[in-house]
């Protein structure tokens, strides 16, 4: 039927009135968490929190600088939240304000008494800073200090002299941050109810920050020093910039013109960075390293604990998985959850967590994580708000981007299964049937490393954690693996363990492995950066490096005999990942990873110490038969035949 001029110009209007109507509507409503301006936070913080600054005493008499900020309305009493951080409490004077509170604004917004503090011997705080300090199980004086005593301190000080406070304290932290949280469930004042470390570093040796499986990451570890491990004569509130004269984009340039580790000190830090020097004196697992772990400590633990971490971390994957799996080892006696989610280091307390790279996840990750489980975790415990009935482990399961709900981790459905490694390069379930001995072998040259990414970069980052692998996948010092292309979905959920069985000419090795989710080549171009193509796109799932002088004990390492078959097994850290059907898994293994890594010289040598002589070709291989039979080990919920 055809539209009159009259009608056709009522319609318009009617379409004008609904949409002014619909935003009429839309600006009577209240706005969003994730819709505020920081400078509507900003102005909220000045207009309902007073800011103090307090020099807290501790018990051998050193004192730590405080930033308390504290609700105008005093009508009501208030739980305390409180954040230990090495990073800087800034801004410092008490006109000054944050522009945002709490581990997200819900808190500031719906009432806490929230506290930063300058941990001892950082910025305003005196004393002497410790990197990692380690626990002091019997304490017989004063002087006897560690990070629970000075937490168990600010908090007895808070309760005492911050008035309209409820007598219950929650704690939270990200990275260095999130290892002083953990440091506060132990030996736990009781006014402690509820903690959450996440990202926590937990062990600067086996997988967190400055080392995995023993290898030294380089890049993040020389950058993250050179201003961490500045020393700090007197308290100060100003940060001591970080190196930054690369003189090239490449971070892989700057870094093969170093040459040996122990050019860094003759070139740069000349003996005068505490902390460097610390990771130079102890290559091996020693008392050093075990004394800076809290997980041994991690028992009779009282407050409740919500540990988060991110599956595409690149900093401190390890450490929550492994503080969760040290408390639960150990029989709490309040709730300890775990949360893993979709993120980058820190990704749930500051973005949408809508996507990484091109890879997205099909809804806003971290709001959700934000609103229906941080907040409400602490509002139980702090407030006597509604229990969220939060589940033991709460996992964002990439692949199928789907939140899953377990009652521990990993789930008890998971089946152990074994990817082996197979002749002309195939991956499957299946253990191989041939007879003769088998082996992939390819040369390993220090001197023209295997790059971690294929971006030119002088600093890390984070997109190596996501990035599409074929661009190591050419290279001749890299063996490929791959399956056929699935039929059914594989779910992986659990750990993660490379079981290799290699030989070598060398008398030491590298040993990375990846495990890949290869896209199907009509796969969707969903991918957040315009003009990608996603066909073919070959997703790191799970990537880990192993320093074979460590295969059999950390703390006392062992030269690799030439030519003999020796197994070389070593934890990738969990995931929780589909496979969809049709997709391949693929495993990629090689012996650099540079410059994440440090270069081996594949020589049995102090690393720390070699030269440049040291440093030697080596040919390394890949062994796959019944008796040899490499593979990657993973828990699979839906197990195939």
């Amino acid at each position: 039927m055809q539209l009159t001029r009259y009608s056709f110009i009522n319609r318009q209007y009617r379409v004008l009135f609904s949409l002014l109507c619909f935003f009429l509507f839309l600006l009577t409503q209240p706005v969003s968490a994730q819709t505020r301006t920081s400078k509507e936070d900003s102005l909220y913080i000045r207009e309902n929190y007073t800011k103090l600054e307090r020099m807290i005493p501790m018990r051998d008499g050193i004192k730590l600088f405080t930033s308390i900020y504290v609700p105008k309305n005093t009508s009501q009493n208030y739980p305390i939240m409180l954040d230990r951080t090495p990073y800087s409490v800034a801004p410092y004077g008490e006109n000054n304000y944050k522009t945002s509170l709490g581990p997200s604004m819900l808190f500031a917004r719906d009432g806490y008494i929230i506290v930063y503090q300058d941990v001892r011997g950082k910025y305003m705080s005196e004393g002497d800073f410790v990197a990692v300090r380690p626990y002091i199980p019997n304490k017989k004086k004063k002087t006897d200090i560690d990070e629970t005593t000075d937490t168990y301190d600010t908090i007895d000080w808070l309760l005492k002299n911050i008035p309209n406070n409820n007598g219950r304290v929650g704690t939270w932290g990200i990275s260095a941050p999130g290892f002083y949280t953990t440091t506060t469930i132990i030996d736990a004042h009781p006014a402690l109810k509820a903690a959450s470390p996440q990202a926590p570093v937990t062990d600067w040796f086996m997988g967190d920050d400055r080392h995995h499986n023993g290898a030294f990451f380089l890049m993040g570890t020389f950058a993250f020093l050179s201003s961490y491990g500045q020393p700090r004569p007197t308290p100060t509130p100003k940060n001591s910039p970080g190196f930054s004269a690369y003189g090239t984009p490449s971070g892989y340039e700057f870094y093969m013109n170093l040459g040996p580790i122990k050019n860094v000190n003759e070139r740069f830090f000349k003996g005068q960075n505490a902390i460097w020097n610390e990771m130079m004196n102890h290559e091996s697992y020693d008392e050093f390293w075990q004394a800076r772990t809290p997980v041994p400590y991690l028992k009779n633990i009282k407050p409740a604990v919500l540990t988060v971490g991110g599956w595409f971390d690149q900093e401190d994957l390890y450490g929550p998985l492994k503080t969760y799996a040290g408390i639960e080892h150990n029989n709490p006696k309040s709730p300890n959850l775990l949360v893993m989610g979709p993120w980058i280091h820190g990704g749930w307390s500051r973005s949408t967590g809508e996507s990484l790279g091109n890879i997205v996840f099909e809804s806003k990750t971290a709001p959700f994580y934000r609103e229906t489980i941080e907040f409400p975790f602490f509002s139980y415990y702090l407030k006597d708000k509604a229990d969220p009935q939060l589940p033991k482990a709460y996992i964002f399961e990439t692949g199928s981007n789907q939140w899953k709900k377990y009652d521990q981790w990993p789930p008890k459905a998971a089946q152990e299964k074994k990817l082996y490694f197979h002749p002309n390069g195939k991956l499957s379930f299946e253990v191989p049937q041939n007879s003769q001995p088998s082996y992939d072998e390819y040369i390993s040259d220090p001197n023209k490393p295997v790059p971690y990414t294929a971006e030119i970069r002088t600093v890390r980052g984070s997109d190596f954690m996501y990035e599409d692998q074929r661009f190591a996948a050419t290279r001749p010092d890299v063996v490929v693996y791959e399956s056929d292309t699935l039929t059914e979905d594989v779910t992986i959920s659990g750990n993660v363990m490379a079981d290799l069985f290699v030989s070598t000419t060398g008398t030491d090795a590298d040993f990375v492995v990846k495990l890949i989710d290869v896209y199907p080549n009509n796969a969707p171009n969903n991918s957040p950066i315009a003009g990608t193509k996603m066909g073919g796109f070959q997703l790191l799932v799970r990537g880990e490096v192993m320093r074979a002088k460590f295969r059999n004990s950390f703390s006392k390492p062992e030269p690799m005999k030439p030519g003999e078959v020796t197994e070389v097994k070593f934890d990738m850290q969990d995931a929780a990942h589909t496979f969809k059907k049709g997709h391949k898994l693929m495993v990629q293994v090689q012996s650099s990873w540079f410059p994440l890594v440090d270069r081996n010289p594949q020589k049995f040598v102090n690393i720390y110490q070699a030269t440049e002589g040291d440093f030697q070709k080596a040919t390394h291989r890949i062994h796959f038969s019944p008796q040899t039979p490499s593979s990657v080990i993973v828990r699979v919920l839906n197990a195939p035949n």
